[in-house]
């Protein structure tokens, strides 16, 4: 086996499970010649033969003894124009679990390696093809769960981000080498480095890259989804009024208090921001030791929450109860929608008496299914989603936004010492730090440690 065939890897790249067609990715300097021995085209030409981008009808067959295994298609890309920048086939063949794991067992036989997570787009990157950002949005396009999401993934893979952080950098090292200039050739006629055009220089990188953090939290939010908890003294709708935002039957309605004793979650989409839902146990004072259970697990997720919507009858005077669970969330400073249900039964409790916890009230009628667009407004308001520009690119994680973050906190470093009048030289150390941050969070100059960890959170077929 030779090591270009064992520097060739193989996987599925699409999902492990019944479907009209799978599709088994080869990459590597040896991924035509497997792909060669283990096809037999159906007239058409070899493996070996094809151009990059065709592709040809045929059969796989098993080299160990010759038998056909299916009819399949398949696609050649040449290097370096490829996913990968290598030589790469792709099988296309019908999409039976058994059936394409045995395909993938022959390309293994024949010498490929099975690839690790990530590791196509990990050859992308180390090859040239992709940033570290473009990379790192590759999974953030599998995984959006909405327009706004997908927009900003797409822009991010198209290089806009990179870009982006590409300018600032290089107004860092263009201030860089004015500075570097003036202190190694002081008997050069140069022009002198202002303190007001470097201040001006640093707080114009400043402005950009808190611009582009200012994004994050809108961005993360549309990406990841909000974690939401629905609570409330028991019977008060909080089954009813996850099942109204859910569109189905999820958690068990009933009128018998304390039904919910467990923590029931689900993931509900209110236009592009999805909540993350918790229906909780009612919160109250109960002897019954499930219940007391169910009570303690609602606590400890309204503790770990972003968002608390709770409950009330609006049929029913608020009690105690009540006003222990809002001076609860408060307390904990959580983001609280307060929902005043059972709007048709009649209303003892008004906004007024709420307006001292939140300012994001809402009357609805869960039974008859009205008061969800009204939620939905609460939640784009609550999170500033109102304003938040569809076609920005944000951050694909805390990796990237940490960097940034380095940056901008080396940059003020920078001002400062400025403004303090400290040497050229010490400005240049922090100044070069901050470039270096930035170099970091595009890949341009990174450890094979952070490169490991970002793909090791790839599918293994991507």
């Amino acid at each position: 086996m030779t090591e270009a065939t064992m520097n060739t890897i193989c996987a599925v790249s699409t999902p492990l499970a019944e479907g009209g067609l799978a599709v088994i990715r080869i990459s590597g300097s040896d991924a035509i010649a497997v792909a060669d021995r283990i096809f037999i085209p159906f007239g058409g030409k070899r493996a070996r033969d094809m151009d990059g981008y065709t592709c040809a009808y045929g059969k796989i067959a098993d080299p160990n003894d010759g038998h056909t295994v299916d009819d399949v298609m398949l696609t050649i890309f040449r290097a370096p124009h490829s996913y990968t920048g290598e030589d790469t086939a792709e099988i296309s063949c019908h999409g039976g679990i058994y059936l394409t794991k045995k395909i993938l067992r022959i390309c293994l036989d024949c010498g490929c390696r099975l690839a690790d997570r990530g590791e196509f787009t990990k050859r992308a990157f180390l090859n040239g093809k992709l940033s570290l950002t473009q990379a790192e949005s590759v999974m953030d396009i599998i995984s959006a769960q909405g327009e706004s999401a997908l927009r900003s993934a797409r822009l991010t893979r198209e290089g806009r981000l990179f870009r982006e952080i590409s300018q600032v950098r290089q107004s860092i090292v263009a201030m860089l080498g004015s500075l570097a200039a003036w202190v190694d050739y002081p008997e050069e006629d140069l022009p002198e480095v202002s303190s007001e055009n470097l201040l001006s220089g640093i707080t114009a990188a400043e402005t950009a890259l808190e611009k582009l953090l200012a994004r994050y939290d809108c961005g993360m939010l549309l990406k990841s989804g909000v974690d939401t908890v629905i609570a409330g003294k028991p019977n008060v709708g909080k089954s009813t009024l996850m099942n109204l935002l859910l569109g189905y039957d999820r958690s068990i309605v009933s009128e018998v208090a304390g039904t919910t004793r467990d923590v029931v979650q689900e993931s509900v989409r209110l236009g592009e921001l999805v909540l993350r839902l918790s229906d909780t146990a009612g919160i109250r004072v109960s002897d019954d030791t499930v219940e007391k259970i169910g009570v303690d697990l609602a606590r400890k997720r309204i503790n770990d929450c972003a968002l608390v919507i709770a409950v009330f009858d609006g049929s029913l005077p608020l009690d105690e109860e009540d006003t222990q669970l809002l001076e609860y969330v408060n307390s904990l400073g959580k983001n609280l929608i307060a929902v005043i249900n059972k709007s048709d039964k009649g209303q003892a409790v008004t906004e007024d008496q709420l307006e001292k916890y939140t300012g994001y009230i809402a009357s609805v009628s869960a039974a008859n299914g009205e008061g969800a667009e009204e939620i939905e407004r609460l939640c784009r308001k609550i999170f500033s989603l109102e304003n938040y520009d569809a076609d920005s690119d944000v951050f694909a994680n805390e990796r990237q936004k940490k960097c940034a973050e380095n940056a901008l906190a080396y940059l003020k470093a920078a001002k400062n010492s400025v403004a303090l009048g400290d040497t050229l030289d010490a400005v240049t150390v922090i100044l070069d730090r901050a470039a270096d941050s930035l170099l970091e969070l595009t890949g341009e100059k990174t450890s094979d440690a952070v490169i490991d960890e970002v793909f090791s959170k790839f599918c293994v077929g991507k």
